[in-house]
């Protein structure tokens, strides 16, 4: 099983993705990996002499897409960047999947361009786990579009929905729309047009409204929102996570009681933190293209990208391509658009 990464972008470029690849490597024997970038950089970080380099591919790119470069810019006239070939790989069905940390938009537009869409769907959506009380849900779109449609929401339901069949195993998982409040009249008109749509079909089990309060709750298995707000409420808490544990670093270094019972309670903070770090969850998806594609964090660590590999490698063995498709093309079967 091939997965081509990009081993340019984010904000570490190889100096993550390399051993994170090779972290891949070891833990799955079936993994061989596509590494794409600038050859001069990538080789003096793989080891030497070691059994792992038969599983390694190298593809050289010295053209790397940086964060603030024009997505349209970039498929015109960057065809060779870092990106553009991983992706490339994807479509010549040469590798499963696809991993990258750079430009995000870079990324699914190229992807988009490559892979092509469903039938029926009209954008892709970022699509990421998080975790909640009793477990984990799903949510999208994450950043991939700013603007959307009651159209647009409604097709992310239903890609959200069958990612969750096929990589988290619920058989029927429920879906709620982000909104300011749980009642019916709340919200902006667009936001009320998605939930008459959810609400007439069938290929969807739509609970209602979800409060920003209530994301980590675990009422729902998928949340579902425009691309502002979904990011903004990811990173709003990935903020908050930082935040709260710096305060209580603090707060114990305040006094010489405070230095005492941290050490008593530090394996439950350890265990708190690690349950809750950003970093586990790692690894969003583009749902509705015709191939893997997963966006990691652009400033994710070693551990980090390492999970987004793993999730491209679960994403591609559990068919959630072909599955999102079908979804889509039954969907909208029942509910006119």
């Amino acid at each position: 099983m091939l997965i081509a990464v990009d081993a340019m972008g984010g904000d570490f470029g190889p100096r993550v993705a390399i051993p994170a690849a090779l972290r891949a490597l070891k833990k799955d024997s079936r993994l061989s990996v596509l590494l794409v970038g600038d050859l001069k950089e990538i080789e003096p970080l793989l080891p030497e002499q070691s059994p792992l380099l038969q599983r390694i591919q190298l593809r050289h790119s010295d053209i790397s897409v940086a964060m603030g470069d024009s997505p349209k810019h970039v498929l015109r006239h960057q065809k060779g960047s870092s990106i553009h070939v991983a992706v490339q790989s994807v479509a010549d069905k040469e590798s499963v999947a696809c991993v990258s940390a750079g430009n995000t938009g870079a990324l699914a537009v190229i992807s988009r361009y490559l892979l092509k869409m469903y039938p029926g769907v009209s954008r892709p959506a970022i699509c990421s786990q998080l975790p909640v009380k009793g477990g984990e849900c799903l949510m999208l779109d994450l950043g991939a579009n700013l603007g959307c449609d009651a159209d647009d929401l409604y097709q992310f339901a239903l890609m959200g929905s069958a990612m969750a069949e096929v990589m988290q195993q619920k058989p029927s998982p429920s879906v709620g729309l982000l909104n300011v409040g749980e009642e019916e009249l709340k919200g902006t008109e667009l936001v009320r047009d998605a939930a008459s749509i959810l609400s007439a079909s069938k290929a969807v089990r739509y609970e209602g409204f979800v409060e920003g309060s209530d994301i980590f709750a675990g009422q729902v298995d998928v949340i579902v929102c425009d691309g502002v707000s979904g990011n903004t409420a990811l990173k709003t808490s990935e903020g908050v996570v930082r935040f709260l544990f710096q305060q209580i670093r603090q707060g114990f270094k305040r006094t010489l009681y405070g230095r005492l019972v941290s050490v008593l309670v530090r394996p439950v903070l350890k265990s708190i933190k690690r349950s809750l770090n950003p970093e586990r969850y790692n690894g969003a998806v583009l749902l509705g293209l015709q191939g893997v594609v997963v966006k990691s964090h652009g400033a994710a660590e070693v551990e980090g990208f390492y999970r987004a590999i793993l999730h491209a490698v679960h994403a591609a063995e559990s068919g959630l391509c072909q599955r999102v498709g079908e979804k889509v093309a039954n969907g909208n079967s029942g509910v006119n658009l």
